[in-house]
C-alpha cells in the first residue's frame, strides 16, 4: 500500500508540473469564467471554484512535499557518498542536516576562522576568494532583520 501511494505521488508531482497541467488548469479557469453568466454569478458558482481550488492545493502540499523529502533525502545520500569517497574531505560532514542551528553555526565559525587564516598566511585559494566575495557582499546589504525593523520603524513613523 505505501509504495502505491508513493508511487501515486510521484504521478502526481510529476504531471503537475508539466505544461500540460498549466494548459488544463487555464482551460478549467477560462471555462468557469465564462459560466458565470450562465449561472448568474450565484454563490454556488463562487463555491464550486474555491472547493475545486482547495481541493487541488490540499493534495497538491502533500504531494510536493513529498516529493521535496525524498530529492532532499536522495541529495544528501549523494553527498555523503562523494565525502566517504574523499580521503581528504572530513567523514564528520556526513549527516550535517541532522544537527542543530546552533552546532551548524559552530561549523561554520570554523570555516570563517580557516579562511581568516587562509588570508593572513597571503595563501588565497579560488575557494577563499569566492567565500571572501561572498562576506564582503553580505557585509553591503544589511540584514532581513535589519531591513524589516527599518520597514517596521517607517510604517510606525508614517502614522
Amino acid at each position: 500500500m505505501r509504495k502505491q501511494i508513493s508511487r501515486f505521488s510521484q504521478w502526481i508531482s510529476r504531471s503537475s508540473s508539466s505544461p500540460f497541467a498549466f494548459f488544463l488548469a487555464t482551460v478549467g479557469v477560462l471555462v468557469w469564467l465564462v459560466s458565470g453568466p450562465f449561472f448568474h454569478y450565484s454563490n454556488t458558482w463562487l463555491v464550486t471554484i474555491a472547493t475545486i481550488t482547495d481541493v487541488i492545493i490540499f493534495i497538491m502540499v502533500f504531494s510536493l512535499q513529498s516529493r521535496q523529502n525524498r530529492d532532499s533525502k536522495a541529495i544528501q545520500l549523494k553527498l555523503n557518498e562523494l565525502i566517504a569517497a574523499d580521503q581528504k574531505a572530513r567523514d564528520s560532514f556526513i549527516g550535517l542536516e541532522e544537527m542543530t542551528d546552533e552546532e551548524l553555526d559552530e561549523l561554520d565559525q570554523q570555516f570563517q576562522r580557516l579562511l581568516t587564516d587562509l588570508e593572513t598566511n597571503n595563501r588565497p585559494s579560488a575557494l577563499h576568494k569566492l567565500h571572501h566575495s561572498i562576506r564582503q557582499e553580505k557585509a553591503k546589504r544589511p540584514s532581513l532583520y535589519k531591513q524589516a525593523e527599518h520597514l517596521v520603524d517607517r510604517i510606525i513613523k508614517g502614522q
